[in-house]
């Protein structure tokens, strides 16, 4: 017994949204930028429980911050590209400096 979908009534407001979004498939670069972005975001949501353990924690920092760049380059989210590249430094810095 399966209930058939009742038809989308195409309205004004509905034809102009759909005129208004481009919809696009993604670039091999950004399907790589996210993967290693989400990868990433995994490596520095992990680190500050790694910390105490012979500072494993900062070396996963640099390692998440490395990964998560490219995805926030490509997604031209300054901001946070700003934010990684003071990760890298202060980390970078905890330990060799």
């Amino acid at each position: 017994m399966s209930k058939r979908k009742k038809p989308i009534k195409k309205t004004i407001a509905r034809r102009i949204g759909e005129w208004a979004v481009f919809s696009r498939k993604l670039t091999a670069a950004e399907r790589i930028g996210n993967r290693m972005g989400y990868m990433g975001s995994a490596f520095i949501m992990m680190s500050p429980y790694l910390l105490p353990y012979d500072n494993i924690g900062a070396y996963t920092y640099l390692c998440g911050a490395v990964l998560s760049l490219p995805q926030v380059w490509l997604a031209k989210q300054w901001n946070l590209v700003v934010i990684n590249i003071n990760l890298l430094i202060g980390y970078g810095l905890y330990i060799f400096g």
